[in-house]
């Protein structure tokens, strides 16, 4: 997750803050393209990530005696291993499809970086099979870690439900709050853009969740892992009171 979200940032602001500073909005065609590689390497494989994350709640409270055995280190490194290799296949995928694409009047990108649907809009070659692949392969792949995630919490909520104490279940709850916040803040944002139909497109909301999901949320996403630590806690209840 670290490397995620250092590398979505990476990818996307520093060129943002060079238009924005000098109005130097210009970027390379090969540029432009490195850019929809990774942008789609990482966010394929968040997606994934997200759900191993959900299957490794779910060990640690329906399964905690077995933990170190269902999520031995073999297990965490193969699947961290899956996630990235899928998220690269999918990016050198879409790259190909993007790349076959001309672009013959303007080279404006209406955009805050080289997206998929900005480059398929300003393309002026028939796009129509293109969309159709992106849109299969990234249901297909999209609805993997989706019910991964959802059966896994199904589970969770589940065995929280069996918890006779108050207090045992807000604690069994704690261990996964993080996790579940960040899932609805990314899942929600990636698919209120892309799972949009035509007639609500717009380019100023996909411009919004743009910065959401690629600058917003993993900047957030180390302080809501770190609310689970208590010395953290502690510093926010004490700034908490001074400003009151």
């Amino acid at each position: 997750m670290s490397v995620l979200d250092m590398s979505f940032t990476t990818m996307v602001l520093p060129k943002l803050l060079d238009i924005f500073l000098t109005g130097n909005n210009v970027i390379s065609y090969n540029g432009c393209i490195t850019q929809v590689f990774f942008f789609v390497v990482l966010m394929v494989s968040e997606y994934f990530i997200l759900a191993a994350m959900a299957y490794d709640r779910y060990v640690a409270i329906c399964h905690p005696l077995r933990y170190s055995y269902f999520m031995s280190l073999r297990v965490c490194f193969w699947m961290t291993l899956t996630s990235w290799s899928i998220g690269v296949f999918e990016g050198i995928l879409y790259t190909i499809l993007i790349s076959s694409c001309t672009f013959c009047e303007s080279n404006e990108v209406d955009h805050l970086f080289c997206d998929l649907k900005p480059l398929i809009m300003l393309s002026c070659s028939d796009t129509g099979t293109i969309e159709t692949i992106i849109l299969v392969f990234g249901a297909i792949i999209g609805f993997v870690p989706s019910i991964m995630t959802l059966v896994s919490y199904m589970y969770i909520i589940s065995a929280i439900l069996k918890i006779h104490s108050e207090e045992g279940r807000h604690k069994t709850f704690s261990t996964c709050s993080s996790h579940l916040t960040v899932i609805l803040l990314f899942y929600g944002t990636v698919l209120g853009m892309y799972m949009r139909p035509k007639s609500s497109y717009s380019m100023d909301q996909d411009k919004m969740f743009a910065i959401l999901y690629a600058g917003v949320i993993p900047m957030l996403n180390p302080l809501i892992y770190s609310l689970k630590n208590q010395e953290v806690k502690e510093a926010l209840y004490k700034i908490k009171k001074n400003i009151i």
